[in-house]
Formats: structure tokens, sequence, C-alpha cells
């Protein structure tokens, strides 16, 4: 079984920046897309920002230009570089690998990013 870990989070003024990083428990092939979900209180989980194996990227419209995925394929960490941090990027911040090979998603146990005035 393969487990995640997200690390990096924490508290940061408004305008400050913070890297997320996720690394694989053990090498796992077939991940075809590594992604970045976030979770506010009271809503619904959403998407921060995917990128797949080829190095495509696709990012939600309140991040862009502010955030940055990227990806290791050598030992199967995922980064999130986020710039520019607002009140409204506070959540909890969860990284997934999607593999269509073995029709599943892997998910961390998330990090809290906490974005102060």
């Amino acid at each position: 079984q393969v487990q995640l870990v997200e690390s990096g989070g924490g508290l940061v003024q408004a305008g400050g920046s913070l890297r997320l990083s996720c690394v694989a428990s053990r090498y796992t092939f077939n991940i075809d897309r590594m992604g970045w979900y976030r979770q506010a209180p009271g809503k619904q989980r959403e998407l921060v920002a995917t990128i797949t194996s080829g190095g495509s990227t696709n990012y939600a419209d309140s991040v862009k230009g502010r955030f940055t995925i990227s990806r290791d394929n050598a030992d199967n960490t995922l980064y999130l570089q986020m710039n520019s941090l607002k009140l409204e990027d506070t959540a909890v911040y969860y990284c997934n690998f999607h593999s269509s090979h073995w029709g599943r998603d892997y998910w961390g146990q998330g990090t809290q990013v906490t974005v102060s005035s």
C-alpha cells in the first residue's frame, strides 16, 4: 500500500510564500497524474493544480500566476510552490496520485495552510 506524506504547511502572512511537498512511501509505477487539492472549512474539496507524467499542468483560476506545481519523476515527489498567498488560500491541502492503469487514487493525510492578515 502506497502512502503519501505531505509537508511544508504552516502559518504565513498574506503575501508570503510556502512550498508544499508530497512524498510517496515507495516508488509507484503507472502514476499518470499528480495533483494538489484543498478543502477549506465548510467547503468541498477543490482542485488546485495537476501535473501529468508528461509535464502538462492545469491550475484553478484562483491560483493561476501565483502557484506552481512540479514533480520529480525519479522519486515520485510532488511540489507546490505557493506565492502571493491570500487569506482565501487558507485550507487543508491534500496531494493526490492518480493511476489510470491501476484504476485508483492515492491521497495524503493533508497539511494545514493558514494565511493571516
